[in-house]
C-alpha cells in the first residue's frame, strides 16, 4: 500500500512540476484561499438563515461549529499517528511546490482536507443547491494538497471522509438543542441576541376574501 501511495505521490508531484507556472502559483494560492471561500459561505449561510425558521438557523449556526470540531479531532489524530510528510519521506520525489512543513507538523490526516470535507457537507445541509459548489471545491482543495507536495493521497482521502462524518454527526446531535437556543435568542430582550439570531421568517398575512356578490338572473 505504501509503495502504491508513494508512487502516486511521485506521479502527481512530477506532473505538477511540468505544469505551467501560472497553474503552480494558482495551486499554491488556492490550497489556502479555498478555506476563505468556505468561511465566506458560512457567513452568507448564517445571514440568510436569520430570516429562516429556527431549525434552519440552528443548522446554519452549527455548520462552522461542526467544522471546527472536525478540525480539532483531525489534529488530535494527527498527533497520535505522527506520520512524516511525504516531501521529506519519499525518496526521489520532485521538489514540492509549497514549502515543506517543519518536522512535527505531521501528515495524516490532512487538516485542510478535513476542513474541506466538513465544510462541504455542512453547507449542503444549510442549502442543498450549494452541493454543486462545495463538493467540487472540497475535492479540488484536497487534491491541491498532494499537487503542491505536502500530503500523500491517503492523507487527503482520509481527511475528506473524517471531516464529513464528524461534521454530520455533530449537526445531527446538535440540531435539537441548537434549535431551542435559537428560539430563546429570538425571544430574548437583548437586542444583540435578537440581531444574532435574526427575526425569523416574515409573518404570512392572509389576503381578505373577496366580497360575496349575488347575480340576478335575467
Amino acid at each position: 500500500m505504501d509503495f502504491v501511495d508513494n508512487g502516486l505521490y511521485r506521479d502527481i508531484t512530477e506532473y505538477a512540476r511540468d505544469t505551467p507556472t501560472w497553474i503552480q502559483h494558482t495551486a499554491e494560492i488556492g490550497t489556502e484561499a479555498g478555506l476563505l471561500v468556505f468561511v465566506a459561505l458560512f457567513v452568507a449561510g448564517w445571514w440568510r438563515a436569520r430570516h429562516a425558521g429556527t431549525r434552519a438557523f440552528a443548522i446554519a449556526a452549527l455548520a462552522p461549529v461542526a467544522t471546527a470540531v472536525a478540525y480539532v479531532c483531525s489534529e488530535v489524530l494527527k498527533s497520535g499517528v505522527t506520520q512524516e510528510r511525504p516531501c521529506r519521506a519519499v525518496a526521489g520525489a520532485a521538489a514540492p511546490l509549497a514549502e515543506c512543513p517543519p518536522h512535527g507538523d505531521w501528515s495524516f490526516p490532512s487538516n485542510h482536507a478535513t476542513i474541506a470535507g466538513a465544510s462541504a457537507l455542512t453547507l449542503v445541509l444549510v442549502r442543498r443547491a450549494l452541493v454543486w459548489l462545495t463538493v467540487p471545491l472540497a475535492l479540488l482543495m484536497a487534491f491541491s494538497r498532494v499537487f503542491v507536495g505536502v500530503h500523500y493521497p491517503h492523507d487527503v482521502a482520509a481527511g475528506l471522509l473524517l471531516g464529513a462524518v464528524l461534521a454530520l454527526t455533530v449537526v445531527r446531535l446538535g440540531t435539537r438543542p441548537a434549535t431551542r437556543l435559537a428560539t430563546a435568542l429570538r425571544g430574548s430582550p437583548a437586542p444583540a441576541a435578537r440581531w444574532l439570531a435574526g427575526p425569523g421568517p416574515a409573518p404570512v398575512t392572509e389576503r381578505p376574501a373577496p366580497p360575496y356578490t349575488t347575480h340576478r338572473r335575467r
